[in-house]
């Protein structure tokens, strides 16, 4: 408990004091958001605001992890791969942000070269973890007082969370401070957890709520600075890798709720449209459909964050069969 509170504690002051001298910088650069047309109108407003802020907590979070696991724990795999997961999750995003501002091309990497990258991080992690005999195909069902064990399944059904939530969260990412707010939120929710269930994967998840705080008083409406891509990616790496060291990628489901709600509002509008030529929304994801229907961000983030809350109670009440 010590070390995972000592990381949270140290990633989040290292953010605070990173994050002053990366806006400016990144300002010099001129690393400005570009604002897509198809986004709500008033967003263009924010066109040129700093983006890659993500690299102040990516920074905090790897910085604090890494040594509090040498100085408390020794070279610890099953704690280094998945801080490395997140990292190169955070390094595909780095890459997709750098071609947006620098090469001026709005979407970045092309949804192919985004996914088979994610891929193979996702691969090359699952199978070094499950190598090295920290995966085991034990996983929690929420509700019931035992574990199941799937065996060699794991490693789809891994590869598959890794996937699902990376790419979940960077949907999330829409409004100023949405991502960061649910994703410190579940960050807590994993680092009790770690707490509950004694392992050490805590100082990873609770470096990564700590640069959530930090990074939020910065990115919080109105946002001085965006996390882009490589901040959301390597928050849902450190998500995703988490709830899987846990054994925990069916309880993410319900805790993660809001980042299944804003995956699913994207693909049922474009099913429908495609199928109908309708659409379910006024526009997704889910959070730009109820900017469209007239609530402003901060009322959004409110209403996601405190959903996100009430879905980490019932996920701390879906394990609690287990003790």
């Amino acid at each position: 408990m010590n070390s995972a509170l000592i990381s949270t504690a140290v990633s989040a002051i290292i953010c605070l004091l990173i994050t002053p001298v990366l806006i400016p910088f990144l300002r010099r650069l001129k690393f400005g958001q570009s604002i897509r047309e198809e986004g709500p109108s008033w967003h263009q407003a924010k066109s040129g605001t700093p983006t890659m802020g993500g690299i102040g907590f990516i920074l905090s979070s790897v910085i604090a992890s890494l040594a509090v696991i040498f100085m408390q724990h020794g070279v610890r795999y099953d704690l280094i791969i998945p801080v490395a997961t997140a990292l190169a999750y955070g390094f595909v995003g780095f890459v997709d942000d750098f071609i947006k501002v620098v090469k001026k091309r709005n979407l970045g990497l092309s949804a192919k070269a985004k996914f088979l990258s994610q891929l193979f991080v996702a691969v090359l992690s699952t199978l070094s973890m499950n190598y090295l005999g920290y995966l085991s195909g034990e996983l929690i069902v929420p509700f019931l007082s035992y574990t199941i064990d799937i065996g060699l399944w794991i490693i789809p059904l891994t590869v598959l969370v890794h996937l699902a939530v990376v790419n979940s969260v960077n949907l999330t990412d829409g409004l100023d401070g949405l991502a960061t707010s649910v994703t410190l939120i579940v960050s807590i929710f994993f680092l009790v957890m770690s707490f509950l269930f004694d392992s050490a994967i805590g100082i990873l998840t609770g470096a990564v709520a700590g640069g959530c705080l930090a990074f939020l008083l910065f990115n919080a409406h109105p946002a001085k600075v965006f996390m882009g891509d490589t901040g959301s990616l390597f928050l849902g790496g450190a998500v995703a890798v988490t709830a899987s060291m846990l054994k925990m990628p069916l309880v993410l489901i319900i805790v993660g709720g809001v980042y299944l709600i804003e995956t699913l509002s994207v693909i049922m509008q474009v099913t429908s449209f495609k199928l109908t030529r309708k659409r379910i929304f006024k526009m997704s994801p889910i959070h730009h459909h109820f900017e469209m229907c007239g609530l402003n961000e901060v009322k959004i983030v409110l209403l996601f964050s405190g959903a996100t809350i009430i879905l980490c109670l019932v996920g701390y009440l879906c394990i609690m069969p287990l003790f």
